[in-house]
């Protein structure tokens, strides 16, 4: 079995659109980025940081 290629890249993505639609994709990609992303800090080992906090010492 070789890598995925164009060809099937592109006909994953027609079913995709099929399945769910127009208005769902932007949503779907979305929610796959931001799973990757925490799957990457996770596995990292880097701290989960999504509000900023103020520094000891600083007003703010």
């Amino acid at each position: 079995m070789g890598s995925i290629g164009i060809w099937e890249l592109l006909v994953i993505l027609i079913i995709a659109l099929l399945i769910f639609g127009g208005r769902k994709m932007p949503e779907l990609g979305r929610s796959l980025g931001l799973g990757l992303s925490n799957f990457r800090k996770a596995v990292k080992g880097e701290p989960d940081n999504d509000e900023p906090s103020a520094k000891p010492g600083t007003k703010g």
